[in-house]
This record gives C-alpha cells, structure tokens and sequence, in this order.
C-alpha cells in the first residue's frame, strides 16, 4: 500500500477540523473522504471500502467510541486512529481495547499523523 493508493476517512463533527484535516492529507498524496458522525461513517462504509479511519472520540449522536464498537462488528480490519481533545486513560484504553491502531491528542500533529499513517502502510504491506 502507498500513499496514492491509501483510502481515509475522517470523522469528526468540528467541520473546521475535519476539512484542515482533509487537506493536508490530500496534499501529502492520500485519498481522502470525510463525514460528520459516527453514523454517516457507517453509511459510507457500506457503500466504500477504506483502509484507515481517523476518527473524534468525543462527538453527539454516536461517539467514537460508540462508532468502535460498530466498526468492530462490520469492519474489524480496518485500521482507526481515534482523535481527542480530552484525553484521558479510561478513553485510551477502551478504545485501544477496540482495535484502535493509534490514539492522539488533538491539536493533530500533521507530522505525527504521517508517521502513523505510514506505520500503518508498512504493516499492511506485509
């Protein structure tokens, strides 16, 4: 898997975020698709395959961690990074006990997102 070809998708109800995100990923060479909740991923995904979900945790409707737990049941190998802006021990670690492959504080780090995304990419090129 190369950048050309990695398929994301983000999820995260602050549109600022989610479109910031999007871009600097469009930019580095990745296709990107984004929505707005926990639910339209779950529509989406139904429709399109992805390779790596960048997801909120803290989100209304369905949370990230609600939106994990469906995930797991439709599309365990997927790989997610879950994005929060209250990090907190308890949250990390249901959300790692989920399947999450990563889990990092917002304001997202363009150059910790990459090394992750790139991670991944090496794993799952194996």
């Amino acid at each position: 898997m190369n950048k050309n070809t990695t398929k994301i998708l983000i999820v995260d109800d602050e549109e600022n975020a989610r479109v910031a995100l999007s871009r600097l990923l469009m930019k580095e060479g990745f296709q990107v698709d984004n929505v707005a909740n926990g639910y339209d991923a779950l529509n989406f995904l139904r429709q399109q395959s992805v390779h790596v979900i960048v997801t909120d945790i803290n989100m209304p409707e369905m949370d990230g961690i609600a939106f994990m737990r469906e995930l797991s049941k439709s599309h365990p190998s997927v790989n997610v990074i879950m994005l929060t802006a209250y990090g907190g021990v308890e949250s990390y670690l249901e959300a790692m006990s989920l399947g999450a492959f990563e889990y990092i504080n917002k304001p997202v780090k363009i150059d910790e997102l990459k090394l992750i995304l790139k991670k991944i990419m090496n794993e799952t090129s194996h």
